[in-house]
C-alpha cells in the first residue's frame, strides 16, 4: 500500500557519505528519525558514512503505520543496509527501542556486521497490554516522548494502533529466538528507568547473543528515548569509542 500522508517536518531520513565505515541507525516504533538525528549527525561529523532510514509507516500518520507490518520495517532497514554495503567495507548498526530490535535482526541475518549497539531495545514484550482486553480496541494512547528532560520532546504519533503493537510483539519474538546467531561485539545501552520497554530486556539480549565482547552501559539520567535525553552525550561518546575500537577505521581513508 502506497503511503498517502506527507512526511512530517523533522521526520525525514538522514544520509551522509563519508569514509568506508558505515553506520546503520534505526529509530523506534511510532517514532521518527528525529529521535536519532543527533546521533547520526555526530557520527557523520566524525567522517563515517551514515544511513538513518525512515521506517515504512512512520513519520506520516498513525493510520499509515496501521497498514504496515513487521516485514515492512525489516525491509526498511535492509534497504538501508544495502545502501551502505555499496559504499562501505565495514558496517556497524545501532537503534533505539524497536530500532534496536531491527538492528539485532540485521546482525542475525548478516554475520559480516562488525558491531551492534542497541539502545533500550525491545526484545521481550509479552507483557505489553497485559491485563487489558484489546480485542475491540483499534488505538491505544501514545507511547512516544518518554523523556526525563522536560525541555525536550519526541516527534512521534499521538496514537498507537493495536494491530501495529501486535506486529511489534511478533517481531521481538522472532528476533529473540535467533539471538544466538549474533557473535559480533555488542554495546548495549539501557536506561535505569524506562516506562516503555522494561530494562530487563537488556539482560535478555546480553545473555542471548553469542558475542565474546559484550558490555551493558546503564543510563542513569534518561528514560526510554535516551538519545534525546540527558545521557545523549554519553551515548555518542561511548558508541563512537566502541565503533572506532571495533572497526579500526581511520577517518582519512
Amino acid at each position: 500500500m502506497a503511503e498517502q500522508y506527507p512526511i512530517l517536518k523533522g521526520a525525514e531520513p538522514f544520509y551522509f557519505e563519508g569514509n568506508r565505515t558505515g553506520i546503520l541507525i534505526s529509530h523506534g516504533f511510532t517514532g521518527t528519525a528525529q529521535s536519532m538525528r543527533p546521533i547520526a549527525e555526530a557520527y557523520a561529523a566524525k567522517g563515517y558514512t551514515v544511513c538513518l532510514p525512515r521506517l515504512k509507516g512512520h513519520g506520516t500518520h498513525y493510520e499509515e503505520l496501521e497498514s504496515t507490518a513487521r516485514g515492512d520495517w525489516m525491509a526498511s532497514v535492509e534497504e538501508g543496509y544495502q545502501w551502505l554495503k555499496k559504499r562501505c567495507d565495514r558496517i556497524a548498526v545501532t537503534g533505539l527501542s524497536m530500532g534496536g530490535t531491527l538492528i539485532l535482526y540485521l546482525a542475525e541475518k548478516h554475520p559480516e556486521i562488525e558491531a551492534v549497539i542497541p539502545i533500550n531495545a525491545a526484545i521481550d514484550l509479552e507483557k505489553m497490554g497485559a491485563g487489558k482486553d484489546l480485542s475491540n480496541t483499534r488505538y491505544m494512547d501514545a507511547i512516544g516522548s518518554d523523556i526525563k528532560n522536560p525541555a525536550v520532546s519526541e516527534l512521534a504519533y499521538e496514537k498507537t494502533p493495536v494491530k501495529s503493537l501486535m506486529e511489534l510483539v511478533s517481531l521481538t519474538d522472532e528476533v529473540r529466538a535467533e539471538l544466538s546467531r549474533i557473535s559480533c561485539p555488542a554495546l548495549i545501552f539501557v536506561s535505569e528507568e524506562d516506562h516503555v520497554v522494561p530494562p530487563d530486556n537488556a539482560e535478555v539480549i546480553y545473555e542471548g547473543i553469542s558475542s565474546e565482547e559484550k558490555k551493558i552501559v546503564t543510563l542513569q539520567n534518561s528514560y526510554h528515548v535516551a538519545t534525546l535525553d540527558f545521557d545523549q552525550t554519553l551515548i555518542i561518546e561511548e558508541s563512537l569509542a566502541f565503533i572506532e575500537k571495533v572497526c579500526s577505521q581511520t577517518l582519512h581513508e
